[in-house]
């Protein structure tokens, strides 16, 4: 088992639990003491990630140009998905080179775009159930920087529908991934795919609006493959979890063996320090600069109003006192936490109040008084 495994699996069995330490608060009306566990903020739990999913798409929306926008999706063949898999540093990099090269390639022809495009790619690996297949995301603005450095150029009328020709795109992809993987991996036999074989690439307009496809990318940032509402029944033997057809659109449910529910579950783990999110082009961070210009340049917009702080911060409530505030007492040790759960201490849960993280718990929470 590779390491990020082991390490995603201790958190999940860990999270919210009194092994990670926790908070002891007390209701300001009714003095009920309550215990805070702490979550593990491991990006494969699917208990957290939601605090930090908000923070990343409030980002992300200030980035946004006043433009249309495109949704593209490039995904890779069956033949290639095990060769990815077992080869995730390497390739999933080359796979985030290849679809945005070879669009920005397609995007630089004047019969097209004929500038420098930008696009934020989320890299998405599994499917509805639980299988390894990788494709990327990309949100793409409609439109491009000129060669000159000033001038923005909107996609052309023709180009509305698709942006760029999606055969072409297609072809251009292949080769790019196929030729960009083979240098990475030289001494690597990649397996035999046929000329006819079609590389499904995906492309439309946003008609919803680019922060409804950002919503929709976030769901995929700071969370795993499946969360806890989708599962139905375990045992020691066998998980069972329900799943939405993709044909069809119809709820589904489906039993698996544990040892294979665990292996599809894992297997969607990234490699720690590998990035699901990267972005390019003009809204790549060294183009920050640039990007602000064109925000004003395209339309001036006014200066938002200060958020509410106290909106941000998540709202303690007592359990017993009619939704009472609390307030915090104290970080509480394991052992601590265990001591109060056994005075009758109301363990506050995930539906009544998100539970915090603890900054470097490994150190600090033992050193806790």
């Amino acid at each position: 088992m590779l390491p990020s495994h082991a390490r995603a699996l201790r958190a999940i069995e860990h999270c919210r639990t009194p092994a990670l330490g926790g908070h002891l608060a007390e209701c300001v009306q009714c003095q009920r003491q309550h215990l805070l566990f702490h979550s593990c903020r491991n990006r494969a739990c699917p208990r957290c990630g939601h605090d930090t999913t908000q923070r990343w798409l409030a980002r992300q929306r200030e980035l946004l140009l006043p433009v249309p926008y495109f949704h593209v999706v490039f995904t890779l063949p069956a033949e290639l998905r095990q060769i990815v898999r077992s080869h995730q540093r390497a390739l999933v990099s080359v796979f985030f080179r290849a679809a945005f090269g070879s669009l920005q390639a397609l995007c630089a022809d004047p019969r097209f775009v004929g500038g420098k495009i930008g696009a934020l790619a989320v890299l998405h690996t599994w499917s509805r159930t639980l299988e390894w297949h990788p494709h990327v995301h990309m949100l793409v603005p409609g439109g491009a920087l000129a060669p000159d450095g000033r001038t923005w150029r909107p996609v052309p009328r023709r180009g509305k529908r698709y942006l760029v020709p999606v055969k072409a795109l297609s072809k251009l992809f292949r080769r790019r991934f196929l030729d960009l993987a083979r240098r990475a991996l030289p001494r690597v036999a990649f397996p035999h795919i046929p000329w006819s074989k079609k590389w499904v690439v995906f492309a439309k307009p946003v008609v919803q609006g680019a922060e409804e496809v950002l919503n929709y990318l976030g769901r995929y940032i700071h969370r795993t493959a499946i969360g806890d509402k989708a599962l139905v029944a375990c045992d020691e033997r066998s998980v069972t979890f329900r799943y939405r057809n993709s044909r069809t659109h119809k709820q589904r449910v489906m039993t698996l063996a544990a040892h294979e529910f665990l292996r599809r579950f894992l297997q969607h783990v990234l490699p720690k320090g590998m990035h699901r999110v990267r972005a390019f082009g003009l809204l790549h961070r060294h183009d920050r600069a640039t990007l602000r210009r064109l925000q004003l340049l395209l339309a001036p917009r006014q200066a938002p109003e200060p958020p509410d702080v106290e909106d941000k911060k998540p709202r303690l409530r007592c359990a017993h006192c009619d939704n009472a505030p609390l307030r915090l007492l104290r970080r509480l040790t394991p052992d601590q936490c265990a001591h109060y759960a056994s005075l009758g201490a109301t363990v506050v849960t995930p539906k009544t109040a998100r539970a915090r993280g603890p900054p470097g718990w490994n150190d600090s929470a033992r050193s806790a008084s």
